[in-house]
């Protein structure tokens, strides 16, 4: 009984200051109902979309072939197996190449970073002629796709040479292609995979952060170098670390620059799109059959994408504190 008359009160005195403000305060109270409402269709759509692909891709790693044509087995496994892993993970040779995944993605992510904070910092804080030009090719780096100059670049590396030297001394030009080279010369020039938009990034936090800093700091005798190492470096540690981890799963996940240099070298991003290819030559002469059904193809390509995805859920985990606070942080005006 209490609670009817305290709820009957609050009904009162809503339309009772309803009245005084002459219809403003139910019209705020439908306004912000109804934007909760669309937030969370919008939320749930989004959360769907990017869950649904990642549970599907669950839910047929564990399946076997002949559950994948049983129409009665949606979404549980009838026959649960394991071997799906197995098989990835022999098609993909999954501890050398994710140890040679390692290795590229974090040197080349550090190379990147380091190279586009010096460009970034030299944006933001000096003048230097036909500067605004030079901005704009970093623009156009963003704005244009690297396949549209992959005929160049294989070019350029299959017969690279510096001012016709090599080929005067040697006879020949050199063949840099199957070899780390290209990638960390791409990345030491701030060429590579997204290095226009770390250097946008980092100039926009640089320009952020006020003068007064390195002023006070040149009036305590600090050189220019100094400024930055001691004073700009330290500050800058949020957007580094989000343009880190960007460059890290960009280079994990990149078959582009891979495939086009890397024929060698084994990752995980070209491992991974020749996985069907070799389940076929498995079914045909290992197993003695026709070859692999399309169905049974899509299983392991989605078990070994699993694969791939996971130790990068794993770095999220452990970074999910660092990467948030550092987005949050950044405060990158344009």
């Amino acid at each position: 009984m209490t609670n009817r008359k305290t709820a009957g009160s609050r009904v009162n005195a809503f339309w009772e200051r309803n009245r005084k403000s002459e219809g403003y305060l139910l019209k705020k109270t439908i306004y912000d109902l109804s934007f909760r409402v669309i937030r969370f269709f919008l939320l749930f759509g989004m959360c769907f979309m990017i869950l649904q692909p990642i549970l599907s891709k669950i839910s047929v790693s564990f399946m076997a072939e002949k559950d994948l044509y049983d129409a009665m087995i949606i979404s549980i496994p009838k026959n649960f197996t394991t071997d799906n892993y197995k098989l990835a993970a022999q098609f993909m040779d999954y501890g050398k190449t994710l140890l040679n995944t390692i290795g590229v993605s974090l040197t080349i992510a550090i190379l990147q970073i380091g190279m586009c904070t010096l460009v970034g910092y030299g944006f933001a804080r000096f003048n230097f002629p036909m500067k605004k030009f030079w901005f704009a090719c970093v623009i156009l780096v963003i704005v244009i796709p690297p396949q549209t100059i992959s005929t160049s670049l294989y070019l350029h590396f299959r017969y690279f040479d510096v001012l016709g030297l090599g080929k005067l001394i040697t006879g020949d030009t050199i063949n840099l292609r199957s070899s780390l080279i290209p990638y960390y010369m791409m990345s030491a020039g701030c060429m590579g995979l997204k290095n226009g938009l770390y250097i946008f990034m980092i100039r926009q936090f640089f320009r952020n952060i006020s003068k007064e800093l390195e002023e006070a700091a040149y009036v305590d005798g600090c050189g220019t170098l100094k400024t930055f190492l001691r004073i700009m470096l330290p500050d800058a540690k949020p957007i580094l670390t989000s343009c880190f981890l960007f460059s890290f799963v960009w280079q994990w996940t990149d078959g582009f620059y891979s495939k086009m240099f890397l024929g060698n070298i084994r990752l995980l991003a070209t491992q991974l799109a020749i996985i069907g290819d070799r389940l076929s030559s498995y079914m045909t002469n290992t197993m003695k059959t026709a070859g692999a059904s399309v169905g049974y193809i899509n299983c392991i390509v989605s078990t070994g994408t699993l694969m791939v995805i996971v130790p990068l859920l794993i770095l999220y985990l452990f970074a999910q504190k660092g990467f948030v606070e550092s987005l949050s942080n950044s405060g990158i005006k344009m």
